[in-house]
């Protein structure tokens, strides 16, 4: 009878223990999310005072991999620009692949919708205009030569664009964030517009 117990209390101590690996195990090596974070956006000074139809957003967008384990591939992105709850351009990211701990630049500009492009400069000579932008993807993270099923990715922030063209305010870098509900809400329902 004791034998039986003891053999009981090693089983279950065995078991917790496998329990308490495994659970290690996956914090160790479960991906985090690619950080994304606009490091420049620039409003050539030409497009704010000429006055015209036309104007044009130059971002530099970083996309950083902090994952020591996994690497990542990504689908398209969708990058959009927003004022108010208009759409002033978009511009799509060709799908690629990131090593482990691998940060990559883009920079490239988005042509502005002319019907929003007048209020925009409207704003920015005035004093500042407040842009939204968002990032719609997904992507596969590749641990240990396994790949995981898609995960898809909706991240948004609020931009100040001063009178110069550029950032307003302390910070230089804006993090993109995971939409809010009520944000998803609302490009979802754009999205099925288009």
């Amino acid at each position: 009878m004791c034998e039986i117990k003891n053999f009981y209390c090693w089983l279950l101590e065995f078991s917790v223990l496998l329990l308490l690996l495994a659970l290690c195990l996956w914090l160790a090596i479960r991906p985090e999310s690619p950080k994304y974070t606009i490091v420049d956006i620039t409003i050539p000074k030409s497009d704010i005072d000429s006055g015209g139809q036309n104007g044009s957003i130059i971002y530099a967008l970083e996309i950083e991999n902090s994952n020591k384990v996994s690497s990542i591939y990504y689908e398209d992105t969708i990058l959009r620009f927003y004022y108010g709850s208009e759409t002033v351009g978009e511009k799509t990211i060709p799908y690629f692949h990131q090593g482990r701990g691998k940060t990559c630049q883009v920079t490239d500009s988005v042509d502005a919708n002319q019907q929003v492009w007048k209020a925009i400069r409207n704003s920015i000579s005035n004093a500042t205009a407040e842009l939204k932008v968002a990032v719609l993807t997904r992507v596969q993270y590749r641990t240990w030569g396994v790949k995981s099923k898609h995960h898809g990715l909706d991240l948004q922030s609020q931009l100040s664009i001063g009178s110069n063209g550029k950032i307003f305010g302390k910070t230089k870098k804006i993090k993109l964030r995971r939409a809010s509900k009520k944000w998803r809400r609302r490009t979802n329902r754009r999205r099925l517009l288009y």
